[in-house]
C-alpha cells in the first residue's frame, strides 16, 4: 500500500435518492450564459447561430451538499446566487452525438453556481480567467442526485427564493443549449467519465446575499436545493 506524507482527501460524493451508495463526484463543469434573459442580464448576449457554449470548471473541494451553512466569502462585497439544473453522468463518452447523449446521463440534481460577482466582471472585463470569481470554497452546492437513467429532461420549472422571496424564475425549455447540445459539444473536448457533474446554467434574476440569507431553490421533477450564508470568513 502507498505510503502518504498527509492524508489524501476523502472521495467527493452525494447521496443518491432511494439508494444506500454514494454518487462519487469526478469533475464539475458549468456552462456559461446558457438563458438568453440571463445572458443580456450579464451585457452579453448570446447568438446561437454563430457561438457555442462555453464552460468553466471548478475544483472538486468546492462541492457542498444541500443544506449547508457557508461562510460569506473573503474578498468579495458582490456574492451572488445562480440557482442551475445539474446533469449527473454516468458512463464514459468522447465526440458524443447528440442523438446518442442520453446514454450518458445517470440522472439529475438542482444545484447552486455561487459566485463572487464583482471578481468575475473585473476578470471579465480583463480578459482573465474567472477562478477567483467563480472557483470559491464551498461556492458549488448540490442536492442528492435523482436517478433518471437515459432521460433527458426538456422542460420544467426553475426557481429560486432568498428568505422566502422570489428571485429567479424560468424553464428549463428557455436553455440556449439544450442537455443534448451540452453533452454533444462538451465531449468534444473532454472525454465524459461516470461522476462528471454539468450545471447548465442560470436563468435571469441572479443577485447579492449576505450574512443570514436562507436560499431555497427547486428543479420541477427533480428536487430541491437549500443553503444558508453564514458570518463571513
Amino acid at each position: 500500500m502507498p505510503q502518504y506524507l498527509f492524508n489524501p482527501p476523502a472521495v467527493a460524493a452525494l447521496p443518491i435518492q432511494g439508494k444506500s451508495e454514494l454518487f462519487p463526484v469526478n469533475r464539475l463543469f458549468f456552462v456559461g450564459r446558457n438563458y438568453h434573459a440571463h445572458a443580456v442580464e450579464m451585457g452579453k448576449p448570446v447568438d446561437k447561430s454563430v457561438e457555442r457554449p462555453f464552460y468553466f470548471t471548478k475544483s472538486i473541494g468546492t462541492l457542498t451538499p444541500s443544506g449547508s451553512t457557508v461562510p460569506y466569502p473573503s474578498e468579495t462585497n458582490n456574492y451572488h446566487f445562480e440557482m442551475e439544473l445539474v446533469v449527473a453522468i454516468g458512463r464514459a463518452g468522447f465526440r458524443v452525438a447528440a442523438a446518442d447523449a442520453h446514454e450518458l446521463i445517470y440522472g439529475y440534481a438542482a444545484g447552486l453556481d455561487m459566485t463572487r460577482r464583482d471578481l468575475q466582471l473585473v476578470a471579465r472585463d480583463k480578459g482573465r480567467p474567472w477562478d477567483l470569481g467563480k472557483d470559491i470554497e464551498q461556492g458549488s452546492v448540490c442536492s442528492e442526485i435523482v436517478p433518471m437513467p437515459f432521460t433527458v429532461i426538456e422542460r420544467g420549472a426553475v426557481e429560486l427564493t432568498v428568505n422566502g422571496a422570489t428571485k429567479q424564475k424560468s424553464d428549463v425549455d428557455k436553455l440556449i443549449w439544450n442537455i443534448r447540445e451540452i453533452i454533444e459539444d462538451l465531449s468534444r473536448f473532454y472525454h465524459l467519465q461516470a461522476g462528471d457533474l454539468i450545471y447548465t446554467g442560470t436563468p435571469e434574476g441572479v443577485g447579492a446575499v449576505v450574512s443570514g440569507d436562507q436560499l431555497e431553490g427547486r428543479v420541477e421533477g427533480v428536487g430541491s436545493v437549500s443553503l444558508t450564508i453564514g458570518a463571513a470568513a
